[in-house]
């Protein structure tokens, strides 16, 4: 593996020959994600993965985050305990070392590299491929649905990705599998956890979380779902939630499912590669993202003192400190407060089940409010390329931002640099930032 000072020794020459602000400033880390499915044809040739690594270090990124296993439940590698993926929309990949020449090539060229893995996502609903369609079914989760009461997944018609239970422990046991495998056969820098939560706010209401619930509560319920919540018709061709008396602890139980899953899987990684970065990626959306079962921000956050959902025992399972990385989504088309705000100020994020609002809904916004939640912690402003559509300036002011207001950046995706072209865009950026042009 590449030792990080080589690694940033390199980052700091080539800032260097760039102009930096000052020879003494470090250059923070940037991060080029390389999703699984998206990219398929192109990188399924070695000469092809080369010529795009060295694409991603020209335009200033000092690390890549490949995708080894997507919404389908196949791995890009011979796995014992996933399928491999060898074929995508009709284009069969020859078979050679995938990960060992992406590797090899950011390597090469200074750049560390991460395997990202959709954990908890077992099942493409366009393709119908992956486990849950295969041999694991139950493995499936079962939705509370309105108007159709509680619905298992492989039920849900039009459902593109489909989420397995976090709680069962065979897919603990699954998941933390693949994770350890990758790094021992591979020689990774890290792992990052992607859709590493629930699906859902009405995700999951089997009979096993039921059960594991009434034991973390210590009682029976009398009414389920009901006493988590009900869905009821709001008069105007809608749906409302109503919260029940546990619905609180329902949120505080799904994050200390999670954040147990997150101490083991750092755990047992750290076990086998000591030196193994763990991290996730996660929406930068955190008053609403409670919905998911996730809470990505420190123990020293307590959000029971902002928000009626959490309760003071919530802030026991931000799981912040056990990530050596971590990257948050700031997938907003709005760069500052200020433009936010003279905007009509309500966002709907991707896994929200209501309209939002608040200052954090802008990549300015984003960034200082996660500063405050991660008391300290290090984290990546990501940003989503296709928000900033065909405008170049605005895409430009996000990438510095995110520079300027986190401790790094993070890139999703690359498909939309290549399609958009937008390789130059994208070096002037990160130059105006670490030559201290940006806003100029």
């Amino acid at each position: 593996m590449k030792k990080l000072a080589t690694v940033l020794l390199l980052a700091f020459a080539a800032a260097g020959a760039a102009g930096c602000r000052s020879a003494s400033a470090p250059v923070k880390p940037k991060l080029m994600w390389l999703d699984c499915s998206a990219n398929w044809e192109r990188f399924s040739y070695p000469d092809s993965i080369r010529h795009y690594v060295r694409k991603c270090r020209e335009a200033g990124m000092t690390a890549l985050v490949l995708d080894i296993k997507g919404t389908s439940s196949e791995v890009v590698y011979p796995s014992e305990y996933a399928p491999r993926l060898k074929e995508w929309k009709g284009v069969r990949r020859p078979d050679f070392d995938f990960i060992g020449t992406f590797t090899d090539a950011a390597h090469a060229s200074g750049m560390e590299i991460y395997g990202s893995f959709n954990t908890f996502a077992e099942g493409n609903g366009v393709f119908r491929r992956g486990l849950l369609y295969d041999d694991r079914p139950e493995w499936q989760a079962v939705n509370y649905l309105p108007g159709r009461g509680l619905v298992p997944q492989l039920e849900i018609p039009g459902k593109k990705v489909l989420f397995v239970n976090p709680a069962l422990p065979e897919v603990q046991e699954h998941e933390i599998a693949l994770f350890k495998e990758a790094a021992r056969k591979y020689d990774l820098d890290g792992i990052l956890l992607d859709r590493a939560r629930y699906d859902n706010i009405q995700s999951d209401f089997s009979d096993f979380s039921r059960e594991a619930f009434e034991r973390y509560i210590g009682r029976k319920l009398e009414r389920f779902p009901e006493d988590i919540y009900a869905w009821e018709e709001d008069g105007a061709g809608g749906w409302k939630r109503t919260d029940g008396p546990w619905f609180k602890k329902w949120i505080e139980w799904r994050a200390s499912v999670i954040h147990g899953f997150f101490a083991r899987t750092r755990e047992e990684l750290k076990a086998v590669k000591p030196g193994l970065k763990f991290g996730a990626y996660t929406g930068a959306w955190y008053p609403s993202y409670f919905e998911v079962g996730v809470n990505w921000a420190s123990r020293e956050y307590d959000p029971s003192q902002e928000y009626a959902w959490a309760t003071p025992e919530y802030r026991n399972y931000g799981y912040a400190e056990l990530l050596d990385i971590y990257t948050n989504g700031n997938y907003y088309w709005n760069v500052t407060i200020d433009e936010y705000r003279s905007s009509n100020g309500l966002h709907r994020n991707e896994t929200d089940s209501e309209i939002s609002k608040g200052d954090h809904l802008c990549v300015e916004g984003g960034c200082r409010y996660s500063r405050r939640l991660l008391h300290g912690k290090p984290f990546y402003g990501g940003m989503y390329v296709e928000d900033y559509k065909r405008d170049t300036t605005q895409f430009k002011r996000a990438v510095e931002m995110n520079l300027r207001e986190s401790d790094g950046l993070m890139v999703f995706d690359i498909v939309h640099i290549i399609d958009r072209d937008w390789w130059g865009p994208l070096q002037r950026a990160v130059e105006a930032y670490e030559t201290g042009e940006a806003g100029r």
